[in-house]
């Protein structure tokens, strides 16, 4: 379970350019996760992780110039051309497209696998503007940062019309970028870069220009609020539709997690658990209903009546009024 916060530590790190001793062993340690993430694949049909974490996986130990087993990579490969990604098709698809670019990029497979690759990732960046919304969105605006990875490194920024829009979507939604994960995917997009980048930098001494950086604490806002928390099934051997309708009273500043921490203290027969990933808590199970790759459901959340939230239950700051709905859906 450790694979992609590893992944992303090994791939800053290699970013630092540091001596090679230190992080020798880490690099062990992933191959290691891989392959026991891997195993779990063959009992389950996907990696016991994600597919998003054993892309960045991938792509750190392809960073640091090490070769990744061919059967892995054309597992890999079949769930990409099946569909078998998950609900996170973006940011799945743009992480396994990078690692993809990157074992080809540095020779790391043979020449009929390096073509494969290579016809997979421009498929790939072609399917990622074909998704485009009309504001210039692509899959949500978390996703997007990554889909114009995946244009700067296939080229495609220069032709593409949709990187121009795509970049204009996200610089107008840039306060959505609050956590450190989620600075780290935009960062590097709003100077050029993708993650490819860190495979192939010239390590060199650099002036250490850092420094820190006094932030005043923001202002509290104060008074409570009071939201309305829906619970549905939509699944055909759910018994009902509903399963929970309350008013939830906390802080004016509660996120939607802080809703759903409210809810349990209100009425202790609600229950819900959380899966901690990059892009931070990630819903889970709700009421005792449990959402599963293996089933293709997942716990979408919307505000009524129905519009998807763009930002995750730690992120999104409901209003007073508000009617917020957890859907256990199919994607």
């Amino acid at each position: 379970p450790q694979t992609g916060r590893l992944a992303l530590y090994l791939l800053g790190l290699r970013a630092t350019c540091p001596p090679p001793k230190p992080h020798r062993a880490l690099v062990t340690w992933l191959k290691y996760y891989l392959e026991e993430d891997w195993r779990g694949s063959r009992q389950h049909g996907h990696p016991v992780t994600s597919y998003y974490q054993y892309g960045l996986g991938v792509l750190a130990l392809c960073a640091h110039h090490k070769r990744v087993r061919e059967e892995v990579i054309r597992r890999l490969l079949e769930a990409q051309h099946r569909g078998r990604l998950g609900h996170s098709t973006v940011d799945t698809e743009a992480v396994l497209a990078l690692a993809f670019a990157c074992l080809e990029r540095r020779r790391l497979v043979g020449a009929g696998l390096a073509a494969e690759l290579r016809a997979t990732v421009q498929r790939v960046s072609r399917s990622m503007a074909q998704a485009q919304g009309p504001e210039g969105i692509i899959g949500n605006i978390y996703s997007t940062p990554w889909a114009l990875q995946v244009f700067l490194a296939t080229g495609m920024c220069h032709t593409e019309p949709s990187y121009g829009q795509a970049m204009a979507a996200l610089l107008e939604n840039l306060d959505a970028f609050g956590t450190a994960a989620t600075m780290a995917q935009v960062l590097p997009v709003l100077h050029g870069h993708s993650y490819l980048d860190i495979a192939f930098m010239s390590c060199q001494e650099e002036l250490d220009t850092l420094t820190p950086l006094d932030v005043e604490p923001p202002t509290e806002v104060p008074g409570n609020k009071t939201v309305r928390l829906v619970v549905e099934c939509a699944q055909p051997w759910c018994f009902e539709l509903q399963l929970y309708d309350q008013r939830v009273s906390m802080p004016a500043t509660a996120s939607l997690l802080d809703v759903l921490w409210a809810a349990t203290a209100q009425e202790p027969h609600f229950k819900f658990d959380t899966q901690d990933t990059p892009q931070g808590p990630y819903l889970t199970q709700v009421l005792g209903l449990e959402a599963r790759q293996e089933k293709r459901n997942y716990w979408q959340l919307l505000t009524a009546p129905s519009t998807p939230l763009q930002t995750g239950i730690a992120d999104y700051i409901p209003h007073d009024g508000e009617t917020l709905i957890l859907r256990l859906s199919e994607w």
